[in-house]
This record gives C-alpha cells, sequence and structure tokens, in this order.
C-alpha cells in the first residue's frame, strides 16, 4: 500500500495532535516496512520535529513557486494533483480534516476525529473558529470512506451531531511515547526536582491550563492540604484566574507552572508524582491519563465522556464541578499506601491495551477495509 497523510500536525505542531501523528507513522513504520508512508508537509520548519530513519518514510513539499507560497490552500485544495502523481491509494487525514474535492480523483480516504468539543463546548471556542472547524470537520466524516475515532465517546459524538452511519466508524484507541514506558534512575529523578525546585512529594497535572482543562478545581481541591501541586503546561488568559485564586489563598509556595519541560524531564515527574490529577470537563481521550498510567502513576479524572477509556477501572472519577469530590479522592489516596500500590499495578495492566502493536493491527484492518471497500 502507499498512503498518504496530512503531515501538518507532524512537522509543526509540538503538543497532543504532533504526538499522535509522530507516534503514528512511527509506528506504522515499524510494523508495516513494507508500505510506504508518504508525508506531505506544507512548509520547511525548523528546527526539524520529526525525522525517519525508514526507507518507507517519504516526506512531500509543495512542488511549485505557487504552492510554496500558498501553502495552506494547496494543503487544502490543490494537493490532490501531488497525491495522484506520488501514486497515492489511501489518503488519511490525522486531525479531522481532509482536502476538498479528493474524492473526484478515486483516491480512498481516512480521516482520524479526534473530539468534537466545539460542538459540545462552542463557549470555549470563538464564532469564526467555531465555524471552520464544523465546515471541515462534516465535510470529512460525510466525505470519508472510513472514519477513526479515537474513543467511543467520540464516535458517539459523530453520530450524533453529523448523524454518520456507526459502521462507518472504527475505534482505535491513541497511545503514547515510548519514553514514559521507561524507567529512569533515582539520581534523573532527583536532578529533575533540583532543576525546577519541586519537592519530593507533589501531585501533577499536564495540559493546557485553560478553562475547559478546569485545573482550579484542583487548586481548590488542595487549598487545605499539605502537598504541593505541579503544573505542566502551556498558558491561556485562564491561567490568571488559577494565579488570582492562589494569590488571594496565599498558595503561591505551594502551586508551582512549569515550562519548557522536555518529555524526558516530563516521563520523571510522571513516575516522581505521587498522584496525578486530571479534573478536565471533556476530551477527545485524554493521552495524559495514558501517560501516567504507564508511568504507575495513580489517577484521579472526571467523572462521564471518555475518561473511563483511558483510565480504566483502577483510576478514581470525581465530579469535576465539585473540589470537594477531589479532595477527597486525594486524601483517599495519599493515606492509603496499599490502595496507591493496587492503583499503580493495576493501571499499568490496563495501559498495556495501548500498545504499539495494538494500534499497528487497528490501521492495517482500517487500510484494508478502505481499498476493499
Amino acid at each position: 500500500m502507499k498512503i498518504g497523510y496530512d503531515a501538518k500536525r507532524v512537522y509543526h505542531n509540538r503538543t497532543g495532535l504532533g504526538n499522535y501523528s509522530r507516534d503514528l507513522i512511527r509506528i506504522l513504520s515499524t510494523f508495516f516496512p513494507e508500505h510506504s508512508y508518504v508525508l506531505f508537509n506544507p512548509k520547511r520548519n525548523f528546527p526539524l520535529l520529526f525525522q525517519s530513519s525508514s526507507e518507507a518514510v517519504i516526506e512531500v513539499l509543495p512542488s511549485t513557486r505557487l504552492t510554496r507560497f500558498f501553502y495552506n490552500l494547496w494543503r487544502q485544495f490543490f494537493i490532490k494533483s501531488d497525491l495522484l502523481v506520488q501514486g497515492i491509494q489511501i489518503f488519511h487525514g490525522l486531525s479531522g480534516e481532509i482536502p476538498f474535492g479528493l474524492g473526484r480523483t478515486g483516491i480512498k480516504t481516512v480521516v482520524t476525529v479526534h473530539d468534537l468539543i466545539f460542538l459540545r463546548y462552542p463557549q470555549f471556542y470563538s464564532v469564526f473558529d467555531r465555524y471552520i472547524h464544523k465546515l471541515k470537520a462534516k465535510y470529512a466524516v460525510n466525505h470519508s470512506d472510513v472514519i477513526v475515532a479515537v474513543s467511543e465517546q467520540t464516535k458517539k459524538d459523530i453520530v450524533s451531531f453529523f448523524k454518520i452511519n456507526p459502521d462507518k466508524i472504527s475505534v482505535i484507541y491513541q497511545g503514547c511515547q515510548e519514553v514514559f514506558k521507561q524507567r529512569f534512575s533515582q539520581e534523573a529523578h532527583e536532578s529533575v526536582l533540583k532543576k525546577y525546585g519541586l519537592p519530593a512529594r507533589f501531585i501533577l497535572n499536564v495540559g493546557t491550563i485553560e478553562a475547559r482543562k478546569n485545573i482550579l478545581s484542583g487548586v481548590k481541591a488542595i487549598r487545605d492540604m499539605a502537598i504541593d501541586l505541579v503544573i505542566v503546561g502551556s498558558e491561556t488568559a485562564y491561567t490568571q484566574r488559577v494565579k488570582d485564586f492562589i494569590a488571594e489563598n496565599k498558595m503561591g509556595t505551594r502551586v508551582h507552572f512549569l515550562k519548557g519541560v522536555s518529555s524526558e524531564e516530563l516521563a520523571i515527574l510522571y513516575q516522581t508524582a505521587q498522584v496525578f490529577v486530571y479534573p478536565s470537563l471533556f476530551e477527545g481521550f485524554g493521552i495524559p491519563i495514558i501517560e501516567a498510567l504507564f508511568s504507575g502513576t495513580p489517577v484521579i479524572t472526571s467523572k462521564d465522556g471518555c475518561f473511563s477509556e483511558a483510565g480504566g477501572p483502577s483510576s478514581i472519577y470525581v465530579n469535576p464541578h465539585k473540589p470537594e469530590e477531589l479532595k477527597a479522592a486525594l486524601e483517599s489516596v495519599l493515606s492509603d499506601e496499599n490502595l496507591q500500590a493496587h492503583m499503580r499495578e493495576e493501571g499499568l495492566r490496563y495501559a498495556q491495551r495501548f500498545t504499539p502493536a495494538y494500534i499497528a493491527d487497528g490501521f492495517q484492518k482500517v487500510y484494508q477495509q478502505c481499498l476493499k471497500g
């Protein structure tokens, strides 16, 4: 098979969508090197976020001066001629969109839909962003041969919002980077704690600091507890609300905001943390939960939605709108070493379903189904 990919996120996104895209290409080219994986990159970037040593992976850039200048239009409209020149059999949109008019080429199409949060929680998006996201997603799910949803929750949302036949949708869960499955020395742990000025005991939260991810509930939960909270993520306007609460309650020395953390340092922070908290209101899947499980860290996250799909039966689920529930869960875990050990062991066992072999096999079946359809 010769499979083409919308590689914008592969080369230009450092966070969730980029990690998903890069990991998928690495996994597929490792497990099925007999296929060709052609990455259509709208423009060169430095520093490089992705390089592959596999001969099965090929990068393709816009081929004319005009398309190099109007690279976004190339990605959405003009890429079709390049796909035909490359002999692409299947095109895979990795982030909820596909080029317009692709169906006229005869090339089969797969799209991964991560979430429809812009429809469930429109208040978190501008009117323009909601319009663009809906336009692209609606077109993609209606014109793709196969849709991949990253969770059963996302599949339900696709069916509900766009009236898509559920038989057209395959659920393939996401995994996480291999670094979160490694184990690091005590010296490495101590080095990271020293670098960022952190105590030996802390609670960890990872993700963009925005209203939807709701870390203010986590800050409120620990207000009267004798433990620190470490927050790793990009800041938004919502961050000031969190910092204002911290200042008003004189918690400044107990809440740590970290930026510029490398993947290895983040993996060490997961492994060092006593508990990982994720009081998000809604996610497509919740990769940080998987990262925590692979790190052997107890997880407390939100009820409903996709969270139990990611966290499994050994994680603890609370109402994200009630900080007192989160506080009670934290006190329960922190005071019970047997419970901690159970959550670590069972969480790691549950995480084994999110392995590269599972992901590779799932997409191999999707691509074969696509060609047969």
